[in-house]
């Protein structure tokens, strides 16, 4: 394992560099200063914070502190960092008693914490997803092997009852891209049965959507959030481990055991009855019972001219549902800016895991979540230490976030970006930390959203310098830009980073980050696996820290607004903000 120390040598001359770029880089910008600071002689003058004073404060991004915090955080007594439990009020009050000690401002008012009002759900009778049929047969998809269903309405009980499929292939409404898979359809009281991932997933070529990078129609919430709009009672989504990006056993894990869904007074009375998944098997028996081939269907949907297919099929399924309201807590804490206090930049992690889980006996039943997201959180305290180490803050304020319920459909920041500590049109631009890689140092650092911003631009001057190379996402038909946490932040405009080592672990035969990769999905994420393990390294980790400060350090001390890239679908977003 690598020591941070050994990469400060590296920017020791570049680091004022990185700043005065920034500074060139918006020049209607320092004239709105210069024409604040002449026309009042009161204005605060913040002093150069020089390159020695920079490496100097990423030397306190330590290693052995920061594998503190990943042990405490991952301890079987934080219980898997569920929110609203014990374990996840425990990390909190960690939290807080962390940016306490780091002498960090309150975010919220005078408090570290930001209320985040969940409803949680549990359903309790495992029930089976069942499909009948013209022919009077049935298929019942057992819970969690064939099926999973659950909700997002408060109550007792929740069910459809032989309510009539129809296949909407990809169960996407487009206008920009011409696209509309509801078309002519009345799904009132009707289930919609849909396929993952979106229509460009089978052209890599790019002739639809964006070709094999997913687009925010590929996301199960999406398709959710679609199919009621469209009047269906309920929704279908056929999981395919490749077109979703994870093996079955991340669906039947993560959708069963308690639900969390942001409180509403009406409960949610206008989301589905029944939000559902079925193995790809599965589907391709229904579609077989229907006189249809399953491979045919995909091939259908995937073009433009597709059109609703009413199926001869029905689906049932009763949920038993115990309901809970709850408070959990974003955790922030910030430095206010010396020159700009009202101007942000952000880093963001989520703090929470998936808790306690049913599972048969004798096996572990702790999710400890240590590399998602331990590993971030512990990044996020070892910043803000690092930016604490400064001889003065810098121009504008720092804000480090640490969120809550973000393996619940990313809960907390958009709670967050609807009631932020700093608005949204001066929040300049962030990074977030989500699962870091523990394989070890890298020449490479994958950028998920690779090309949407200029935030690239202050990332590869850093890598360069280590010695990095920026490279895209190897598989960006997963979606990953829109599976964290900084989604809810882009959503608003905010340019946002999502960064980390990646494949070309230094030292290690061609192939090593590729397998270690593929090894941690299949065996530890959103398992129970999921804890500080013999072959962990933190070497990419530190690069990729000291990467974010750095940038952070070098935005929050300028003038520069970072913009998102031409065709970027935020880039107007923001845009209108700032008008």
């Amino acid at each position: 394992m690598k020591k941070i120390t050994q990469l400060g040598s590296i920017a020791l001359a570049s680091s004022m560099l990185l700043l005065q770029a920034c500074e060139q880089n918006s020049s209607h910008q320092n004239a709105v200063d210069k024409a604040e600071t002449a026309t009042d002689i009161t204005a605060p003058v913040a002093a150069t914070i020089d390159s020695a004073a920079i490496e100097l404060a990423a030397k306190q991004i330590d290693e052995a502190d920061f594998m503190r915090h990943v042990n405490t955080l991952a301890s079987d007594e934080f219980e898997g960092r569920a929110p609203a439990t014990a374990g996840g009020e425990k990390t909190v009050r960690y939290l807080e008693s962390e940016f306490k000690k780091l002498g960090l401002k309150p975010s919220f008012a005078g408090s570290y914490r930001q209320a985040v009002p969940l409803m949680e759900l549990n359903v309790t009778n495992k029930p089976p997803l069942v499909l009948n049929h013209k022919d009077g047969s049935s298929a019942s998809l057992a819970y969690k092997e064939g099926s999973i269903v659950f909700t997002s309405r408060t109550g007792d009980a929740s069910e459809i009852k032989d309510s009539g499929l129809v296949f909407v292939g990809y169960g996407v409404i487009a206008p920009e891209y011409g696209w509309n898979d509801y078309a002519g359809i009345d799904m009132a009281g009707k289930t919609a049965v849909i396929l993952v991932n979106d229509p460009g997933f089978r052209t890599p070529d790019g002739e639809l959507f964006k070709g094999n990078t997913m687009t925010y129609y590929g996301r199960w919430t999406y398709k959710f959030e679609e199919a009621a709009r469209q009047g269906a009672t309920g929704a279908i989504i056929v999981h395919e481990d490749k077109a979703a990006g994870y093996p079955w056993e991340v669906v039947s894990g993560s959708w069963s055991g308690p639900q969390y869904n942001l409180f509403a007074e009406d409960g949610n009375v206008g989301n589905l009855a029944v939000e559902s998944w079925i193995t790809q098997s599965a589907a391709e028996n229904l579609f077989s019972n229907n006189g249809l081939n399953y491979a045919t269907m995909v091939a259908k949907a995937g073009q433009p001219s597709f059109a609703p297919i009413t199926l001869a099929s029905t689906a049932s399924s009763r949920l038993e549902i115990t309901s809970r309201k709850s408070d959990s807590y974003n955790v922030g804490g910030y430095i206010e800016g010396s020159l700009r206090p009202d101007e942000l930049f952000i880093y963001t992690g989520h703090w929470d895991h998936l808790g306690i889980k049913s599972v048969a006996e004798g096996e572990d039943a702790i999710f400890n979540g240590a590399q998602d997201n331990a590993t971030g959180i512990a990044g996020l305290l070892e910043m803000a230490q690092a930016f604490k180490a400064l001889p003065q803050s810098p121009k504008r304020s720092v804000m480090f976030l640490a969120v809550t319920a973000e393996e619940s459909g990313l809960l907390g920041s958009k709670q967050y970006s609807e009631d932020p500590a700093f608005a949204m049109n001066k929040t300049v631009a962030g990074i977030n930390i989500d699962a870091m890689s523990t394989a070890g140092a890298t020449d490479d650092i994958v950028v998920v959203g690779y090309g949407n911003s200029q935030m690239d631009d202050y990332l590869n001057t850093v890598a360069t310098e280590q010695g990095r190379v920026l490279v895209p996402e190897p598989t960006p038909e997963k979606g990953y830009f829109y599976r964290s946490d900084h989604f809810n932040l882009a959503k608003k405009g905010v340019p946002m980073l999502y960064a980390e080592a990646g494949m070309s672990v230094r030292g290690k035969p061609a192939g090593y980050g590729d397998a270690e990769a593929k090894r941690y999905l299949a065996e530890r994420y959103h398992k129970a696996a999921d804890e500080v393990h013999p072959e962990w390294d933190n070497g990419g980790i530190m690069q990729d820290l000291y990467a974010h400060f750095r940038i952070g350090m070098a935005i929050s001390n300028s003038s520069d607004w970072p913009t998102w890239s031409e065709g970027n679908e935020f880039k107007a977003i923001r845009e209108a903000s700032q008008q």
